[in-house]
């Protein structure tokens, strides 16, 4: 196994991956590589040679990887296992993988099997692993960007709650599969694909019944931009029940375009943009994740 970590991580995180090592070490041979820069990337795939990869990180961190595996030709044939050490570590709920047992998800990750993962890929370059969104969910996650660091997970609330209080909505055109969905005319809140169910977290479920092996991305579009309509937009976010909401359209596809004013992107914690237009398709069983 190669197993890649990250160069920022404290002295806490440093102990944890250390005992996830010793998991690891007990099921077989194990190299490990940090990863400070994407510039580093291809270097550690280079050094790869078929062994099952270990990426020890969050969303963005398996993002990263996965996006370059794509990149090289590689994403069918890599088996990719995730060691959840982020800050939000979505997606590794979505699948399973235990989030607050690093030893069984080393575990996983030393036994388990690789099976055919979706990727949303974006035109011209980005892959999304867990979630991506633009409107108020964006502007929230620039937010709390400089309080990670300190707030961990507390940050993404809060990010939230600063972006609620400011954003005024975006006149957004929002085609699925080539049905219109928003014109512009109304504006839109936050727009989002999901191909696993939670984002921030896990303090909302944007795509509460979203598999990450069906072929399609939930497509959440909500118009929630008045004051009280956004309170009761981000209330049923978090328990996934925004679906029912009369000014949120719901819906599954595989091609997805949006455009209009300028907006930013979130993919899976990497923040993007601004942008006039982006177009994302889903890629059917395109990695192989272990669990």
């Amino acid at each position: 196994m190669l197993v890649v970590t990250n160069e920022l991580a404290g002295r806490t995180e440093a102990d944890a991956v250390e005992a996830v090592l010793d998991v690891l070490r007990g099921a077989g041979d194990v190299e490990t590589a940090t990863c400070g820069d994407k510039s580093d990337v291809d270097r550690i795939l280079d050094a790869r040679r078929g062994r099952r990869l270990v990426v020890v990180g969050g969303d963005g961190s398996l993002h990263t990887m996965v996006g370059a595996l794509l990149r090289r030709g590689e994403a069918g044939v890599c088996e990719v296992a995730l060691i959840p050490l982020g800050t939000g570590n979505d997606f590794a709920r979505g699948v399973g993988i235990p989030v607050d047992d690093l030893a069984a998800a080393a575990r996983i990750a030393a036994t388990g099997t690789a099976h055919p993962v979706d990727l949303i890929v974006a035109d011209g370059a980005g892959v999304v692993i867990n979630a991506v969104h633009v409107g108020a969910g964006a502007e929230a996650a620039l937010k709390a960007r400089p309080l990670k660091r300190w707030l961990k997970i507390a940050a993404f609330p809060i990010g939230a709650v600063l972006a609620g209080f400011t954003a005024r909505g975006w006149r957004l055109r929002v085609t699925v599969d080539g049905a219109v969905v928003a014109r512009g005319r109304r504006r839109v809140l936050m727009a989002g694909l999901s191909n696993a169910p939670t984002i921030a977290g896990g303090t909302g479920e944007l795509g509460p019944d979203a598999d990450p092996t069906d072929g399609l991305a939930d497509v959440t579009v909500s118009f929630a931009v008045g004051p009280l309509a956004r309170v009761g937009y981000a209330l049923a976010l978090r328990n996934g029940r925004h679906p029912d909401r009369d000014d949120v359209t719901h819906l599954r596809g595989r091609d997805i375009r949006i455009e209009g004013e300028p907006f930013h992107v979130n993919a899976d914690g990497e923040l993007t943009g601004p942008f006039r237009t982006r177009h994302w398709t889903v890629a059917k069983g395109a990695w192989l994740l272990v669990r």
